[in-house]
């Protein structure tokens, strides 16, 4: 049976829809459930409960799909080994993160993975961190970037670098002018913060409730971009980390100012997969990114 078959079954189970499944292997959800009547049909058995939502695997589709994992899994070992073999870095590296890595980041890593590696490419998909572990687990991606990782029984964490928090304001803030601040001089002033299902959310709370300070939570957002946005047209003051507000700050549109309290930092970490054996491009690629963190991305923002 062709692997993009095998590939078919394993990510309409895992993702419990034909429709998620269709979609993540570039075909049409028509062709997905033909092709499962078909299979179903050839084998003799039902492989997936249709009657409920979402899909249920049967026990029948649990034995093809640990099938199809140990195929699929065979398969990639077979590839790695024989990139190895190649004596060459090649092929496509598939990279799952949250959208605060940056576009200007992700493009500076972009280059210079094409410069040392000219036959291996990246593909770089921006999600919310949920979908990041969900993107790593499922093998959708090779490598996750994001922040505040948590390691489990399923995905590893590789510790990348921390970021330092600041409170970022208006050019025409009142507090504009100081090039610091103490928790209590933020207390009762509008703020822009993060969802409140977001990790960082919780860690900015934790830090101001540890502070005896409360805010005005005027907006929130799950992404940094429209919190900078919010800040520059004057809602809110926010606390966010001081390396993505380099390109504003160089507009004039934001002002970092730092925090004097206990050391606050953002955690960015690297996460895959427990077990994965990854082919020799993305191996490059996870060497590149744990190259001296700090030091070398300090001139990509």
């Amino acid at each position: 049976m062709p692997f993009d078959h095998l590939k078919l079954f394993k990510d309409i189970a895992q993702a419990q829809s034909v429709s998620k499944g269709a979609a993540m292997n570039g075909v049409s959800q028509s062709a997905a459930s033909q092709h499962l009547l078909e299979l179903e049909r050839e084998l003799g058995v039902a492989l997936l409960d249709r009657t409920r939502r979402p899909l249920e695997v049967t026990e029948a589709g649990k034995e093809y799909l640990e099938m199809c994992r140990d195929v699929l899994g065979r398969h990639a070992e077979f590839q790695a080994a024989l990139d190895r073999l190649k004596n060459r870095i090649e092929g496509t590296v598939r990279i799952a993160s949250i959208y605060s890595v940056g576009l200007s980041e992700m493009s500076h890593l972009e280059q210079e993975f094409s410069r040392r590696y000219p036959d291996a490419t990246l593909e770089v998909e921006y999600l919310r961190p949920e979908k990041v572990y969900e993107a790593v687990m499922t093998d959708r991606a090779d490598l996750g970037l994001l922040s505040y990782p948590e390691s489990s029984k399923d995905v590893t964490v590789l510790p990348w670098r921390k970021e330092e928090m600041v409170v970022a304001v208006s050019p025409y803030h009142k507090l504009a002018r100081k090039t610091e601040v103490f928790p209590k001089d933020l207390a009762g002033m509008d703020f822009v913060g993060f969802d409140a299902d977001l990790p960082i959310r919780r860690e900015v709370d934790r830090f101001l409730r540890d502070q005896h300070v409360q805010v005005n939570m005027t907006l929130h957002f799950d992404n940094l971009q429209m919190i900078k946005e919010a800040v520059a047209h004057g809602s809110g003051i926010s606390i966010m980390p001081a390396r993505v507000m380099a390109s504003e700050v160089a507009q004039g549109r934001l002002v970092p100012i730092s925090i004097a309290a206990p050391d606050l930092y953002r955690p960015l970490g690297i996460v895959h997969r427990r077990k994965k054996r990854f082919h020799r491009a993305a191996q490059a690629f996870l060497e590149l990114l744990q190259e001296q963190p700090t030091a070398a991305l300090a001139g990509m923002v």
